[in-house]
């Protein structure tokens, strides 16, 4: 092979490889997730939170494995029923074996729907239900921990709450 094919040879395959590359994060980007994580970043601090007027709940592990972390809600976003990306009902926290808490996703939260964030539909939950709540529509999104069931799914596979036992 000359010197000018081999150069062609090199810049192609350097092409197909940004290409595959670029099509693979492509896939993992999530347009909502960068959203939510760009506009909640401050929550990365559990005490942001609190100081907004969250508050926790016991961590949710899943029938069949997985969690959600415990989630710190707010009462007052709770109950306004409005969507609004910087405003999540619920802060979620995956409890880590050092005692502290590392942010993993946010949950929106309505009694009014179907509801919609962005285009993204929100899952409907019936009452009566695990949360004592009346019906309502909610959307978690990992924007923090990537989930393998996708990044809007309910439990993430990735997540455990073992860090609260003995606690």
């Amino acid at each position: 092979m000359s010197i000018p094919s081999l150069t062609r040879y090199f810049i192609g395959a350097s092409a197909l490889a940004v290409m595959a590359a670029s099509a693979a994060h492509a896939e993992t980007v999530n347009p909502l997730a960068e959203k939510v994580r760009a506009t909640n970043s401050r929550f990365e601090n559990v005490a942001a939170a609190t100081a907004e007027g969250y508050a926790p709940i016991p961590c949710a592990s899943g029938i069949t494995g997985g969690a959600m972390g415990i989630h710190y809600v707010n009462a007052t976003y709770l109950k306004d029923d409005a969507v609004d990306v910087a405003k999540p009902e619920a802060v979620m926290y995956e409890p880590m074996a050092d005692g502290t808490l590392k942010l993993v996703a946010v949950e929106y939260i309505t009694s009014k729907g179907p509801a919609s964030l962005e285009g993204q539909l929100f899952n409907f939950n019936s009452a009566p239900n695990r949360y004592g709540l009346g019906p309502f529509y909610e959307l978690h999104v990992w924007a923090w921990k990537q989930n393998p069931t996708g990044a809007f799914a309910d439990m993430n596979p990735n997540v455990s709450c073992d860090a609260m036992k003995g606690m």
